[in-house]
Parts: structure tokens; C-alpha cells; sequence
């Protein structure tokens, strides 16, 4: 089907409804999603772009618990900050819904209908935790207690947050009950369950020929693989809660849908929204179920399983029945890495990280949508930085991009009565292939999902087209060929019309802007990729006045943004003081580094980022997992000799134990070097 669709469906992951979007969330799948759907608008397709709030699951209520308030209280504040949010960000959604929406829970209710009647869903009882005091199961995150791996005391009932290890509420030792305190008994309880596995083998295929078709990301082919490898098993349907989709049968009273199971059915509701506000309520169909429409799912790299495994099976459960109206699968999932801060984490608890609309408080939304799609995660972890960012403002956006419009606009002004000079007929050829050329570079970069090549492309038009009014000398030409002078502006008014074409995906703030400046009606979308080479503007057009696109950001206000995050130096250091805190001597003198000889690596299954190493200290073997398996492939660090921290207490990670820390250097671009040591040294010495 490749090249003959007549139609895009693009979705966003929907992002929970209990805090503030923050930067990650942009650059793992937001941005990408809207600069793509603006992409396809000015090619002149018909898009749908699709999102909204997921505002079901244990995270919901545990938020209104702890805050005392109920959770339809916490997902309508938190529904209304994130749309405000991401309507000044610049986010183009056709409809942002919520999955608290009555049309939702008719939709998901009817998936559970529908399979229930067919006979797909399996009914099983088995034993649950059960908070006496409270009269309630008790979901895996309503439990805390101590990890079995690692003995961290605060460990949750899904994850030791210390160690890594997944875990089973039962696993806990000496479990007790978030909401009483008091430790739980064991009850049975009876759930739904899909048969994932009986679609393994569909799905297998499915990816496959997806990936021949549309060349998916290799991070996402991998994750898949990983789950495959496993075998995918039955999934519960259904959970013990109050707040959610409801079981529509007696006895499931106090039961409703899992989350899993009907965030991901909000993109058909939330296309059935729009489609009734438009007034059309069928034209939804043509997007879900028209085989001539594609679909392209943005999302971050932790949903991989849900949008690539999970939501495919049910639709290919539903088409089953229904042969005549099936549902489209994603052709695509483009799913990104995740963003760090200041090479941490985002973490909320900490206070690490600044939320969008903080953000926008203080800089311009397309000074962050530029610094994100420079950066984006687009095949392994990146990391947003305040100082990278004022670069790319300071450098880029201001000293290229908006230099360029004002210094033409303001020749224009001062010598030729603020109107597109008389350039002798026409724009030369050799513009019009530069402006052809980057558009035809950067919509193929877009066409395969790669955002960050598609603007370095447009960018470079940018510095094209600066060198072009350099190297033409209009201040010089003016005074003794103004034919040539005017030539060389006319020109580079019709480069300043391309640029506003070709920016507008990234930056619409700033292609509106210039839009408006050159007095051009309507907006660059509008107008259209395909006229950015071939919509010039006839002599005698009318300009406005210059204006200082991108004000320079100076260093004392970049200061003060690091200075302001938790652990700063007060001296431009974000985090000088919680990073690396003075230690003594005799507690360095604690950590055992010694040289170690790789026997054998391995990936770990259903982890993008782990491998299982197998080590030789001389007297002795043991087995590391570490963190590099987007930096290494397994075969090329046998036989290397690498140091290892080797009296590191034995941690548990993806079911795999670790018995160390093989030490390694990272950059500020992310590059990770292992640390090694000559071949000549015996494995198993002291490293001092």
C-alpha cells in the first residue's frame, strides 16, 4: 500500500491525567506527532490528529487519595492544565478528548461486549491481596513492602524501585496496604482475561510485513521480538476499582476495565468525537476502517507493547467478527527513546525537570520546539541541557533564521519603499533548486519519521540563504547597480516566503509571524509545500515593517534557571552538589575495582538497553548485567578486559541477576565508552 494512501490517521500516546506534561513527554511523542500532521496538511492530505487524556487507573486514584479530593476532581484539573498546555505549545490536535467521556465508555464496554459474547475472554479466579480495614482488593501499586531482591523496604507491589526488579504484590516481604497501613490478606477474586498468545503469530507477521512496507524503528522491532521470544500470555481484562470503564454484568459490580485495555480504544472514541462535532458522525469510519488510510501511532518507548502487541490483537479480535468492516492496524508506531534533564531524570518527587507550562512562562514556544527536535530521542536516550538550549536560540533561530528576515526586510524598507522590488522577471534557477532541493530533503527525512534530519535540511536553506545576500553585497550594489541590488532582494524576500513554508511544521509561531510580515494572505500551510519554489511574489508586493524575530537569551537568565534546580552551586553548576558530593577516603576505600575478562554477552530479553555479561576475575565467574546494549553489541566486548565494581551487592534487573557494575564514561551527547585496560594485565587485579 506504500505511496497509495488517500488519507493519514495520526495518534499520540494519551498521557495520564494526574500532573503536568513536562519536556520528556514532548519530545518522546508529542512534538514528533504534530510535526508530522502539520507536515501532511501543507502537502495537501487529509489528516486526523488524534489524542487526548487517559483518565482511568491506579495512578488516578492514588493521586486523589493522596489528596483528598475524588478522581474525576484530579483528571478535570489535570485534563484542563495539559490542553492549556499543549494548545500554547503549539500542538495541532483535530480533537483532544478524554476517556471519561460517556461515548468512551460506550465504546470500550462494547470491545468487552463483543468479545465476551464471542467467547474470546477466559474467566479465572486466583488469589489477590485484600485490604481488610478498607473492604478492597488492592491493585499492585496500593501495596508496599519489602523488595525479596534487594531488601529495600519501600518497594511497590509492581517494581523495587531501588533495584529494578518487577514484581508480583504476593512477592513482597511483609506487604502492607497504602490506604490502612495494615497488612493484607488473600482473597480470590475473579477476573477477565484476553488470550494474547493466540495472536502471536499474527502479529509476528503483522510487523513484519508493516516494517517491509513502512521500515519501522529497530528499538521497536527489537522490543517486539523480546515479547515474542517470551511468548505472549493471557492478559486480565479486567480490575478490582471503583474508578473506570464498568463491567456491564452482575456479580462485576466493583470491577471495571483494565486500563491497559481502554486507554488505547480513546483514539477510536476520540475520532468518533470529532467526526459528531464536525458533522459528520460516520466520517470516523473512513480513518478506522477504510484499508486506503494510514495509521501512524507517535508514541514513547514504555508503550511499545501496548500499540504494537496488545492494541493490534484486539482490533484483529474485533475484525474477526466482522470481515466486512474491519479496523485499519498501525502501518507505523515511531516510537521515541526517553529525555533526560541535565543528564537526570525526570522526576517529580525531586523537583528535577521544569514542566511545559513553566516553561512557557519564561521562553517562546518555538525556541522549545526547535531545541527538542534537534534533540529528539529519536534512536537512543538524549538529553535537554538550559546551556544547549540558549545556544541553538542565540546561534541558530536568532543569528540564522530570524538575522536573515530582518537584515532583508529592513533593505527592502530602506531602499525600495517597503515593497518587492523589480528583480528583472524572475527569481534565478539556481535559488529555485536550492529551495526545491531542501524542501525534497526534508519532506523525505519527515516521510521516514526523521524529524531532527528534516530541519537540520530546512536550517540549511537558512544558511543558504544568508550566504546568498552576503555574497550578492546588496549595500554595495545599491549605490552602484541598483538592478542588481534589487534583483538580489526580491530574491531573498521569495527565500524568506520558502523558509516560512518549510519552518511551519516546526516552528508555526515564527511561520506565521514571517507569513504576516511579507503581508502574504491566509498562513504557510495554506499556501502549501509544493508553492515554496514556485509561489513568488510579483513585484510591487507590499512588505511590513522589520521586527526582531528571536531576541537574544543572555547568559544571566540561563544562569538562573540552573542555579534554581535542586542541588545547584549558585555558580552555573545545575546540580554540582548533588552529583558529586565529597566523600572520605575510607569510604572510597569500600568499593572493590578490579580488572575483569568478558567470556561471554548476551541480550537480556524484552530490555532495549540490557545485556547479560559473563565475567572472569581470575578466581571466580560471575554473571553482570549492565545498561549498554545500545552503545555495544554483545559479540564485540567478548575477550575485552574491562574493570568492574566487584563486592556491589547482587541486584536483580529484567528476572537476571547482576553481580557488579562494569564502569564506563559518558559524554554530554550520550556516547558511553566502557572503561578497558591492557591485555598484558592479569585478570582479576586491583584496580587503585
Amino acid at each position: 500500500m506504500k505511496g497509495t494512501f488517500k488519507r493519514t490517521l495520526v495518534t499520540a500516546a494519551l498521557p495520564y491525567a494526574n500532573g503536568k506534561i513536562h519536556l520528556g513527554h514532548l519530545a518522546g511523542a508529542y512534538l514528533p506527532a504534530d510535526i508530522y500532521a502539520r507536515y501532511l496538511r501543507s502537502r495537501k492530505r487529509e489528516v486526523a490528529f488524534i489524542c487526548g487524556s487517559d483518565e482511568h487507573g491506579v495512578p488516578i486514584t492514588i493521586t486523589a487519595e493522596q489528596e483528598g479530593v475524588t478522581p474525576q476532581a484530579v483528571v478535570d484539573r489535570y485534563h484542563s492544565l495539559n490542553r492549556t498546555a499543549f494548545d500554547r505549545f503549539g500542538m495541532s490536535f483535530d480533537n483532544y478528548s478524554r476517556t471519561s467521556l460517556p461515548l468512551h465508555h460506550e465504546t470500550a464496554a462494547g470491545f468487552f461486549r463483543n468479545f465476551l459474547d464471542r467467547g474470546i475472554l477466559t474467566e479465572k479466579t486466583e488469589d489477590q491481596l485484600f485490604d481488610e480495614e478498607a473492604g478492597m482488593f488492592l491493585p499492585d501499586r496500593y501495596v508496599e513492602g519489602t523488595c525479596p531482591v534487594c531488601k529495600n523496604p519501600d518497594a511497590r507491589g509492581d517494581q523495587c524501585e531501588k533495584c529494578g526488579t518487577f514484581l508480583n504484590p504476593r512477592e513482597l516481604i511483609d506487604p502492607r496496604s497504602k490506604i490502612s497501613g495494615k497488612k493484607p490478606s488473600v482473597r480470590a477474586t475473579t477476573h477477565w482475561y484476553f488470550p494474547l498468545g493466540k495472536y502471536q503469530k499474527r502479529l509476528e507477521e503483522y510487523i513484519r510485513d508493516a516494517d517491509k512496507r513502512d521500515g519501522w524503528k529497530q528499538n521497536v522491532l527489537q522490543y517486539c521480538q523480546g515479547w515474542f521470544k517470551e511468548g505472549l500470555q493471557d492478559r486480565a481484562v479486567t480490575r478490582d476499582l471503583d474508578w473506570g470503564v464498568k463491567i456491564p454484568l452482575p456479580g462485576f459490580e466493583k470491577k471495571v476495565l483494565y486500563v491497559w485495555f481502554d486507554a488505547v480504544l480513546g483514539y477510536i472514541s476520540g475520532t468518533r468525537e470529532w467526526a459528531a462535532r464536525e458533522g459528520d458522525p460516520d466520517g470516523w469510519k473512513k480513518f478506522w476502517h477504510d484499508p486506503s488510510t494510514k495509521y501512524v501511532a507517535f508514541i514513547g518507548k514504555d508503550n511499545v507493547v501496548f500499540h504494537c502487541i496488545v492494541f493490534p490483537a484486539m482490533l484483529m479480535a474485533w475484525n474477526d467478527a466482522n470481515p466486512g468492516e474491519p479496523f485499519i492496524l498501525p502501518e507505523n508506531v515511531p516510537a521515541n527513546e526517553f529525555l533526560n534533564f541535565e543528564s537526570q531524570k525526570f522526576s517529580k518527587s525531586r523537583g528535577w525537570g521544569i514542566d511545559v507550562d513553566e516553561f512557557l512562562d519564561l521562553f517562546p514556544a518555538d525556541s522549545l520546539r526547535y531545541a527538542l527536535t534537534m534533540i529528539l530521542p529519536e534512536s537512543r536516550d538524549a538529553d535537554f541541557t538550559w546551556r544547549e538550549f540558549q545556544a541553538r536560540h542565540n546561534n541558530e533561530l536568532a543569528d540564522i533564521l530570524g538575522n536573515f528576515i530582518n537584515r532583508t526586510v529592513t533593505f527592502a524598507h530602506r531602499h525600495f519603499e517597503g515593497r518587492v522590488p523589480d528583480g528583472g522577471g524572475s527569481t534565478p534557477a539556481a535559488v529555485l533548486r536550492e529551495i526545491g532541493g531542501a524542501g525534497k530533503k526534508a519532506a523525505a527525512a519527515w516521510e521516514r519519521y526523521s524529524f531532527k534530519d528534516g530541519m537540520l535540511e530546512v536550517m540549511n536553506l537558512a544558511r543558504y540563504a544568508n550566504k546568498y545576500f552576503n555574497d550578492a553585497e546588496p549595500w554595495k550594489t545599491v549605490k552602484t547597480d541598483s538592478g542588481a541590488a534589487a534583483s538580489t532582494i526580491a530574491c531573498c524576500l521569495n527565500l524568506a516566503r520558502a523558509l516560512a513554508i518549510y519552518i511551519e511544521p516546526v516552528l508555526p509561531f515564527t511561520a506565521k509571524r514571517i507569513w504576516d510580515i511579507l503581508r502574504l494572505p491566509g498562513d504557510p500551510s495554506a499556501a502549501g509545500w509544493e508553492s515554496a519554489s514556485s509561489g513568488l511574489m510579483p513585484a510591487g508586493h507590499p512588505v511590513g515593517s522589520p521586527e526582531i524575530i528571536f531576541t537574544k537569551i543572555e547568559n544571566t537568565v540561563i544562569e538562573e534557571r540552573m542555579n534554581s534546580l535542586p542541588g545547584a552551586t549558585g555558580d552555573g553548576d545545575p546540580a554540582g552538589a548533588a552529583q558529586t558530593p565529597h566523600i572520605a577516603l575510607d569510604d572510597f576505600k569500600k568499593v572493590s575495582l578490579r580488572v575483569a575478562k568478558v567470556l561471554a554477552a548476551e541480550r537480556v530479553p524484552k530490555s532495549e538497553k540490557l545485556l547479560k555479561i559473563r565475567i572472569s576475575l581470575g578466581d571466580s565467574e560471575r554473571q553482570v548485567v549492565a545498561g549498554i546494549a545500545k552503545h555495544y553489541e554483545p559479540e564485540a566486548l567478548v575477550g575485552r578486559k574491562i574493570v568492574v565494581v566487584a563486592n556491589l551487592k547482587p541486584a536483580k534487573l529484567m528476572g537476571e541477576i547482576s553481580e557488579g557494575m562494569i564502569l564506563a564514561a559518558s559524554d554530554e551527547s550520550g556516547n558511553l565508552t566502557i572503561l578497558t585496560v591492557s591485555e598484558d594485565i592479569v585478570e582479576g587485579s586491583i584496580v587503585k
